[in-house]
């Protein structure tokens, strides 16, 4: 019963970092109007960590992703 309250706790932390990640690091790039989510160059394990929510996020709502600043 423990460890099921600690995984759930811990599922919401994961998943309420991903949303204030998601709104901090949003942009929307000029040349097509859309929005996309940041990610760091120089952190790539935020890349790999968020990546599973990404892509439900990415299914859910259109978000697009993209590592380093548009260039």
């Amino acid at each position: 019963m423990m460890i099921k309250r600690v995984l759930l706790i811990a599922i919401v932390i994961y998943i309420a970092s991903y949303a204030v990640f998601r709104t901090m690091n949003a942009e929307v790039w000029a040349n097509d109007g859309q929005t996309y989510v940041i990610f760091p160059e120089d952190v790539p394990a935020l890349y790999y960590a968020y990546r599973p929510l990404s892509y439900l996020d990415s299914a859910l709502t259109g978000m697009r992703f993209h590592i380093g600043p548009h260039r």
